[in-house]
């Protein structure tokens, strides 16, 4: 069977994460095309070579463009790259499925789990695309977006069971700053990828609670444990859980002010409302608050234990106070660390 190769990119969707993807993609010598849903967007993109409302101040190549026009976008693609929140991708990879070209590899950038049906992110595309799950490859890692385009060194994880279209990609996004390493433990990986937005939450309220490192250490470490736990259930590999989808993702997301879960905890942390710390956010809500719902079903619905995101659910979507929450944590059942 011949190598799979990729030079032609379509990224669809133009947030911080997807414009750095794809400027990851065109740094590594391919050529990319990004999708945008605003003309305004699309057209800073092409010309100016900027996307100032992402990431002001990052220069993108010039073998990177960009258009409003989907089919324009997919044609020829080699890989397709989605690049939308976890919980809008059911819906706008149903209105391009019939564009996506047959034999391009499908990459998913998005990090959660579906509320409703509670299915990883692969499971949608492959669901919607109707794709095999096998062939969709899933970014993880240590992912904060403006870093990676100022181009500080990262790595990140790009798994798939299919290992060759890991591989493709991995040929297709090697650059001077950015190291992707292949995993086949797509579960595990789609797991650490959602979890650690709800531990994030946790992190940043604490801090807006006014605690410390301590705290912190706690909470990444035993939300790592909730992690681990619940996916070792859906048959992840415990290893991965220690790797950069896992332990890497989760403290690079707990602790940068860079991060938009973590932020976005801290003001609740402060005793802003949802609403509140969503108007701070440019009327964006954090990915942990919605997944902090559909992990605890599912969690719940196998039987893992998840403390933690229980107790963000609380705050969330019940209204609960972060300081009670907080005390109820400590007050629970002592119990063997490992147990």
């Amino acid at each position: 069977m011949p190598e799979m190769t990729v030079q032609r990119v379509t990224v669809l969707g133009a947030g911080s994460w997807g414009t750095t993807f794809a400027k990851v993609l065109a740094d590594a010598g391919r050529d990319v095309t990004m999708w945008a849903r605003r003309p305004e967007v699309a057209d800073e993109i092409r010309t100016g070579h900027i996307n100032g409302g992402y990431l002001p101040g990052v220069r993108l190549p010039d073998r990177l463009t960009a258009t409003t026009d989907a089919p324009r976008a997919l044609a020829g693609a080699d890989a397709v790259v989605l690049a939308v929140p976890s919980q809008s991708l059911r819906a706008n990879l149903t209105g391009w499925r019939e564009l996506l070209p047959s034999g391009a590899i499908l990459v998913s950038l998005a990090k959660g789990v579906e509320l409703g049906t509670l299915k990883r992110m692969s499971e949608v595309i492959s669901e919607i695309a109707r794709v095999p799950a096998a062939e969709v490859v899933v970014v993880s890692g240590p992912n904060l977006a403006r870093e990676i385009a100022q181009e500080q060194p990262s790595a990140a994880v790009l798994a798939c069971a299919d290992h060759e279209r890991a591989v493709a990609i991995q040929q297709a996004s090697f650059n001077n700053y950015f190291r992707p390493y292949t995993n086949t433990d797509v579960v595990g990986c789609e797991l650490g990828g959602a979890c650690k937005n709800v531990i994030a939450l946790s992190c940043g309220m604490a801090a807006g609670l006014g605690f410390g490192t301590n705290t912190m250490a706690t909470l990444i470490t035993r939300g790592l444990a909730e992690m681990a736990r619940l996916g070792a259930k859906l048959g992840a590999d415990p290893l991965t859980f220690a790797g950069l989808a896992g332990v890497g993702d989760l403290v690079a997301t707990c602790s940068s002010p860079l991060s938009r879960n973590r932020t976005f905890g801290e003001r609740i942390g402060r005793g802003e409302t949802i609403e509140q710390a969503q108007a701070a956010a440019g009327g964006q809500v954090a990915e942990g608050v919605m997944s902090c719902r559909s992990i605890r079903d599912l969690a719940g619905g196998v039987g893992v234990d998840m403390p933690i995101t229980d107790a963000m659910y609380r705050v969330c979507h019940e209204g609960a106070a972060p300081a009670r929450v907080g005390a109820g944590l400590l007050g629970r059942e002592r119990k063997h660390e490992w147990s």
